[in-house]
């Protein structure tokens, strides 16, 4: 009856989408479908501005289950040993209308997290200046429509349980709980008949839907035969769903028998009580050279070796592991008997690596094998390994691939050929891991029933895999209270870890950059030399302030090899961007030719107010245009009152003009144009070192003559210890008597 079914909303807050350059970029939405959910249906909303600069646009979204969609927009390659599979991805185009609704239903949704990613198109790689130009607002918000059904019926192992499906239209739901180490399952339906006792067609789908790769087992039953299902390594300790479809006349009832029926794995322990032991023995720390550390190390190995032998009987042999939490999305696996675990060839070995928390989906799962050789008297004999999730792979040979009911696992092997081998699983999904290693011999294994390989297992959670290489920063990014971490990349390095290369930076670019970007600022010694043979030592102060710090943070703000730091990063970008626009500042005022104490009045005052505002925005363009259109109408004002009172154009000179502030004008149009339109990631290094230069260069063009009456270093003279004629110290130059 329809009043079974209970609908349920989930929302979250929509968020502006960004241009992909790398995971960061990915706006993240995480939903939970609670149990018994028998249709789900997301509703996606995506809509931009109403502005001249918003285009046509395409929205990308990718959904997966258990983890965080694993994403590649750009193409590049992905760290060796990664395994990949492709995200179920959907686009959504914003042509004509400003706003654009897709619904995407999914049918038997498997419980658990789900997981949303939406972005746009590749960015342009154009460095834009914040403030000079207004981008288009791209928004996308997801929302989630669920059925439940409030009283499934449970199907008990055994238990023949008869049902009816009332239409086509109402398919039949129940489920069946999987216990712990269940072998396989089986599915029998029975006595199958219609309202009208004749033959029914029924279609049986057994499993949930996860994406992007989903394994749900589908049979068609005809007649009223017994038709069966029968499922190997089923997901352990989860609540398996079963529909049963009508596939018969519409006003047509359907009557049918179900029996579910498992087949147990009698699992074998590696010396649980000595583990144990080993385990408090661990935790009081003996020192590594003290004899209880030797008998602790020793005792559960043989004890091990032992038990392996003996539980010949056994389906599969666990070893224990213990999680260890480093930090977010940091986790570390010890086995308890040592690193080295032995493998036989009758039944798998097993390892159960735990990431059920909801919390280690945002990171990269590592496990690395490495063979000891000496332990391996068969030469041919190989070590085959599969990592899977909810359920084990228990048998491992040449025939069967690493896959259990509903999950295809992730292959390994290492053998006296290639001892080693690594698995890298980029955000694993929420579940319970197993690792199985069984021991395979070519000729069948009759010729390595006695034989035992000893292999030691290194298995980690970490955020980003080898922390992101040499050119990569690991950024912990985070959507409400759910964390992730996602690598950006430097230097022309691209891919998920920053290993690709296709685009990277030579070494010798890297140096030619970084000395570029260094080296022009020393073309601030014409301008300080200039300032101070004009007698104005505080602006000669300010530039050299400004050449030392941009010069340092230039050098420390390189990806790759050329780099180097004196200090804090934030410390000189901020010492950079403040000396940076107090020079303009102080070297517009100089140019009003005010009073001295109302410049160093401006001076101070000035400076402090940037010192604020970078404080609060430090790449807002008006941290940069504010001070210097005030210094501007301060300027233009000082020289129209000097006009006025002289009765002639200020400067008066037309040489001043000609030689000195137009060429300095230019020349620092021409530095604003290259610092606000032309900055690309790409040409970064030698555009902003042209900024560099222009900038030094129109200051040692702007910078006024110094005043008449003073002549070069007249500081020096006031050391001398003698009588000196007063001056009369005049602000105003030319004045008329």
């Amino acid at each position: 009856a329809d009043s079974l079914y209970v609908s349920e909303y989930f929302s979250q807050s929509a968020q502006k989408l960004s241009f992909y350059s790398w995971y960061g970029n990915a706006k993240l939405f995480h939903f939970h479908v609670p149990e018994d959910t028998v249709l789900l249906r997301w509703l996606l909303q995506a809509s931009r501005g109403k502005g001249p600069e918003c285009t046509d646009m395409e929205v990308t979204v990718h959904f997966r289950y258990g983890a965080p969609p694993v994403i590649n927009p750009l193409g590049t390659r992905f760290p060796a040993n990664a395994t990949v599979r492709p995200s179920y991805n959907i686009s959504i185009a914003l042509s004509g209308a400003a706003q654009n609704t897709t619904f995407v239903n999914i049918t038997t949704p498997a419980a658990g997290h789900w997981f949303i990613a939406a972005h746009l198109p590749e960015a342009a790689g154009r460095i834009e200046v914040k403030g000079f130009s207004t981008p288009c607002p791209y928004i996308f918000q997801a929302d989630m429509f669920v059925l439940r059904l409030t009283d499934m019926p449970v199907l008990e192992p055994g238990v023949a349980m008869p049902q009816t499906i009332v239409s086509p239209a109402k398919p039949l739901h129940v489920k069946v709980f999987v216990p712990k180490h269940a072998a396989g399952m089986r599915l029998e339906l029975r006595s199958c008949v219609t309202s009208e006792q004749k033959a029914c067609a029924v279609r049986v789908v057994l499993g949930s839907i996860t994406l992007p790769q989903s394994f749900q087992r589908i049979v068609t039953c005809v007649g009223n035969i017994t038709c069966s299902l029968a499922l190997d390594s089923p997901p352990w300790e989860k609540w398996l769903q079963i529909m049963v479809e009508s596939l018969g006349a519409a006003n047509g009832s359907v009557s049918l028998v179900m029996l579910a029926s498992f087949t147990a794995c009698r699992p074998g322990s590696s010396s649980s009580f000595l583990s144990f032991l080993s385990l408090n023995q661990s935790q009081t720390s003996p020192r590594p050279g003290s004899a209880a550390a030797a008998g602790s190390s020793a005792v559960p190995a043989g004890e091990a070796s032992h038990n392996v032998s003996k539980q010949r009987s056994f389906c599969l042999q666990t070893q224990p592991v213990v999680r260890e939490d480093l930090d977010v999305v940091s986790v570390r696996y010890r086995l308890l008997n040592g690193p080295s675990v032995p493998v036989g060839s009758l039944s798998p070995t097993l390892l159960l690596l735990n990431l059920n928390t909801g919390m280690d989906s945002g990171g990269s799962l590592v496990v690395n094998l490495l063979l000891n050789k000496t332990s391996l008297s068969l030469v041919n004999a190989t070590v085959a390994a599969c990592l899977s999730a909810a359920s084990p792979v228990l048998s491992l040979n040449a025939t069967q691939n690493c896959s259990t009911a509903f999950f295809q696992g992730y292959p390994l092997s290492v053998g006296t050929s290639s001892a080693e081998a690594m698995l890298i699983v980029l955000y694993p999904q929420t579940d319970v891991w197993f690792l199985s290693l069984q021991l395979l011999c070519p000729k069948g294994q009759g010729e390595c029933k006695a034989a035992e390989a000893k292999v030691t297992v290194f298995a980690y959670l970490t955020p980003c895999f080898n922390d992101c290489g040499p050119y990569g920063q690991c950024s912990l990014l985070r959507r409400h209270g759910y964390l992730y971490a996602g690598c950006s990349c430097k230097a022309g390095w691209g891919g998920w870890s920053c290993t690709d290369d296709t685009k990277a930076q030579s070494v010798g670019v890297q140096n030619l950059a970084t000395l570029l970007l260094t080296l022009s600022n020393l073309m601030f010694l014409p301008a300080i030399a200039v300032a101070v043979h004009r007698c104005y030592l505080v602006e000669a102060s300010v530039y050299t302030y400004t050449m030392f710090f941009s010069t340092f943070y230039h050098a420390c703000d390189q990806p790759g090899v050329a780099v180097m730091c004196i200090m804090d990063y934030d410390t000189l970008q901020y010492c950079d961007f403040l000396g940076s626009v107090v020079s303009i500042w102080m070297t517009i005022l100089c140019m009003s030719r005010v009073k001295k104490i109302l410049k160093y009045v401006l001076f101070v005052l000035g400076t402090l107010l940037i010192a604020m505002s970078l404080q609060l925005d430090r790449r807002g363009v008006w941290n940069m245009m504010g001070p210097c259109l005030f210094a501007l109408v301060i300027m233009i004002a000082a020289w129209v009152h000097h006009g006025v009172k002289r009765r002639h154009c200020y400067p008066p000179s037309w040489k001043r003009w000609v030689f000195y502030l137009l060429p300095g004008i230019t020349l620092a149009f021409i530095a604003i144009s290259v610092y606000a339109f032309m900055e690309t990631n790409e040409n970064y290094y030698y555009t902003h070192s042209i900024w560099h230069v222009l900038v030094a260069c129109s200051v040692a063009f702007l910078l006024p003559p110094r005043d008449k009456h003073k002549k070069p270093w007249a500081w020096s003279q006031k050391l001398t210890c003698r009588y000196q004629i007063c001056q009369n110290d005049r602000e105003e130059l030319y004045a008329v008597t």
